[in-house]
């Protein structure tokens, strides 16, 4: 297990250092303003989806139920089918229908800045499907412990929005981030790519003309009354995040990206960390309980534990220590000014605070997962989001983008709370003493 959760948190550590820079050359290049804000509107939607396919919804749902079907290849294959038919048709819809779509994200928008945001929304959509494409080639790898390529591609879509970013910085800033859109789509053009190499290198059959018993096979493994649910409940941070960036449209200009920037420094340790341990234990998790086997599951949950909440609470003070010097180093730059430094430090100390619980929950939420127990967790979110909802309105209007950030914090603990509830305390109690 040690050696998978090194593997992802490498994998990811280089994509975030990718990704930091990709965010200094942003904030340098638009800083923060009506430019930066439209672009990050627009590649919100993609990379929620991104999030919740990659890291939680789809893997935790595909794996047990692949796991305990005969038809395995039978079963991947009218998945596949079904899965990307449906967002290729969402793709093309969010297309025609760009600026009904962009004005629901971010209502605080005028009708100028809709217009201008509309396009992008469009483009960066196409992202979507070709993420779906590699969150499936993924999960067949982690069936077979293989992470490595998942956890080193998201550096892919890094690498191809820095691209774009240098060949465009001398541009006017609406060609820039009309650079940056396309650069997302190629670079998940990138990822299917290493994907499709891995699996031909592994020799793992994916797709099949024969699907006669996969339907039957689809409906006895009651994957998608699994999945629609782990949809909402694996995702409650970037949910959380998503709904700070439409309340924030209402907030003076530039507080999307001062959300934006202390979020992606926030997301780098629970990354690292939390996701990576999260990704590497589920499989193990998900075959000990299969095969009737809690202890060895509790087992690894606890040794996890000790791992994650050391590391979570040592990022979490250094953190907040030094914020402002984080802030300085990553963005203050070009265009970023020491006004949009202050701003942003104190947002990022109050999303910080809220490291832990998150973490915790991730991990904890496997074993919800592993039992099936998908609505639960989906109820849990749920509860936890309309909290944060309830503390966004309270805070918005006193402490505005900072105020969100807290409100975030605070479900966080309430999430956990919820998790460990329905892992049992005792339960919980028995694993970390």
């Amino acid at each position: 297990m040690l050696k998978h959760i090194f593997t992802n948190s490498a994998g990811i550590l280089i994509s975030r250092i990718l990704g930091f820079l990709r965010d200094l050359l942003t904030a340098s290049i638009l800083g923060a303003n009506i430019y930066s804000d439209i672009f990050i509107i627009a590649f919100k939607l993609p990379n929620l989806f991104r999030r919740i396919f990659a890291e939680g919804a789809f893997t935790q749902s595909f794996i047990p139920a692949y796991a305990k079907t005969r038809n395995k290849i039978q079963f991947s294959t009218i998945i596949f089918l079904q899965f990307l038919t449906f967002i290729l048709v969402l793709s093309v819809v969010v297309t025609l229908l760009a600026s009904l779509i962009t004005k629901a994200i971010a209502v605080g928008f005028d009708d100028t800045t809709v217009d201008l945001a509309a396009p992008l929304v469009a483009i960066c959509f196409y992202y979507l499907p070709l993420i779906f494409i590699v969150s499936f080639l993924a999960a067949l790898l982690q069936y077979k412990h293989h992470f490595a390529t998942s956890a080193f591609s998201t550096a892919l879509l890094n690498i191809s929005m820095i691209t774009a970013l240098i060949v465009s910085q001398n541009m006017e800033k609406i060609d820039i981030v009309y650079y940056l859109s396309w650069g997302v789509v190629f670079g998940g053009i990138l990822q299917v790519l290493v994907h499709l190499i891995a699996i031909k290198k592994l020799n793992i059959k994916v797709f099949t003309s024969a699907i006669s018993k996969s339907k039957k096979s689809i409906k006895n493994s009651k994957f998608y009354n699994q999945f629609y649910p782990a949809v909402f409940g694996s995702s409650s941070a970037h949910l959380a995040a998503f709904l700070d960036t439409w309340l924030a449209s209402f907030l003076m200009t530039g507080s999307i990206s001062y959300l934006y920037y202390a979020n992606r420094v926030f997301q780098l340790p629970l990354a690292l960390f939390a996701i990576a341990t999260s990704i590497a234990l589920f499989p193990t998790i998900a075959k000990a309980i299969k095969n009737n086997d809690e202890q060895k599951a509790l087992k690894y949950l606890r040794k996890a534990f000790y791992i994650l909440f050391s590391l979570l609470l040592v990022a979490s003070i250094i953190g907040i220590t030094f914020n402002t010097f984080i802030v300085e180093l990553l963005f203050q730059r070009g265009e970023f000014t020491s006004t949009d430094t202050t701003n942003t430090t104190l947002i990022l100390s109050m999303y910080l605070i809220g490291l832990i619980p998150f973490g915790i929950a991730k991990i904890f939420s496997l074993w919800i997962y592993a039992k099936e127990r998908q609505l639960k967790a989906a109820k849990i979110t749920a509860i936890s989001l309309i909290w944060n909802i309830i503390f966004s309105l309270i805070l918005i209007i006193p402490y505005e983008a900072a105020g969100l950030a807290f409100a975030s914090t605070l479900s966080g603990f309430i999430l956990l709370h919820l998790t460990l509830k329905e892992f049992g305390y005792n339960r919980f109690l028995k694993v970390i003493l």
